[in-house]
């Protein structure tokens, strides 16, 4: 059993992933609860809620999965989603089928290191923060990076479609 104040965290998928890059990125770990989401991660670290970015994967209306980055603070308008990506329809994967998609298990899911390549689309207004903490790829562990490299690195697509 893992100590409480243990701050380390084995390596992932998504920190492989960022060392083979050269991403800097820190470490940050919390209690994980079930359905505490954003807001419970935020509270824990300290941190503005504003600046925890949440990684959802959905499907577009050819159950073609893709991920999208959101303020987890904000919700995803999945119509200005649909739009912005040429789609008719996007719609959250069910829990098994995301875990299928990213290999992390849900409320660990990291954009980084996925099982299999998905597009990427990001909330613009995350791209303008100073710096954003995401998940690394493991329930109640986020890791704090610069916006850019999702962008950047990830290849994430700017969009907006937060409600």
């Amino acid at each position: 059993m893992a100590k409480k104040d243990q701050k380390h965290v084995s390596e992932t998928p998504a920190t492989q992933w960022l060392r083979q890059h050269g991403v800097a990125f820190t470490e940050h770990v919390y209690d994980y609860v079930d359905h505490g989401g954003t807001g419970e991660s935020s509270r824990q670290l300290g941190v503005d809620e504003h600046a925890v970015v949440k990684t959802l994967v959905m499907q577009d209306d050819k159950a073609q999965p893709l991920i999208v980055l959101m303020h987890g603070d904000r919700q995803v308008s999945t119509k200005n989603l649909a739009r912005a990506i040429g789609a008719k329809g996007v719609e959250p994967c069910k829990p098994e089928v995301a875990q299928r998609h990213s290999g992390f298990l849900v409320g660990g899911t990291s954009p980084f290191g996925t099982r299999k390549a998905m597009p990427v689309y990001v909330e613009q207004s995350v791209l303008a923060l100073p710096g954003i903490y995401i998940n690394g790829g493991r329930r109640g562990f986020l890791v704090g990076i610069a916006p850019g490299v999702l962008t950047d690195l990830l290849g994430a697509k700017p969009v907006h479609c937060a409600n």
